[in-house]
């Protein structure tokens, strides 16, 4: 599973690979196509598309509506604006890793790792509102979320 700096490596020195997971947000897309966040926010879904078939493996494109391609892509209806603070995507990598090491497919791991993920936290928003969310909010709420509440 691969973020953040991980990401930024890798644009500098491309490879594919068909056992990973990239999880990238719009900067980090925008470097590994080398293109600008405006593209990519323009037509997330070719870029989601474009990334999954340049590196291989999964692709998580993170923001409103994440995007994940595996190769088909399917689209996130959850998560809220409080999502957007630090750590949150080292969150959703945890998550996604702890599935796949609990044997699911990658694919899979990644669909459901952001679908938990984005219903945590719109759980936590909805008892403490989106304000000041923290990523060990979201880690309190998924348990809840996994256990269907």
């Amino acid at each position: 599973i691969m973020d953040a700096d991980a990401l930024n490596l890798l644009a500098m020195e491309p490879a594919r690979c068909g056992h990973w997971i990239l999880t990238p947000h719009v900067g980090e897309a925008a470097r590994l196509l080398g293109i600008s966040r405006a593209e990519i926010s323009r037509d997330r879904f070719s870029a989601v598309s474009e990334i999954q078939q340049k590196y291989g493996g999964i692709t998580v494109l993170k923001g409103a509506g994440t995007l994940v391609s595996s190769p088909d892509i399917k689209v996130c209806p959850y998560g809220n604006p409080g999502m957007a603070t630090a750590g949150m995507g080292d969150m959703l990598s945890g998550i996604i890793g702890a599935l796949v090491a609990q044997g699911l497919a990658h694919g899979r791991a990644a669909e459901l790792g952001v679908w938990a993920h984005a219903r945590a936290a719109d759980f936590d928003a909805l008892l403490n509102g989106e304000r000041g969310m923290q990523a060990s909010d979201v880690l309190t709420s998924l348990r809840k979320v996994l256990n269907g509440l």
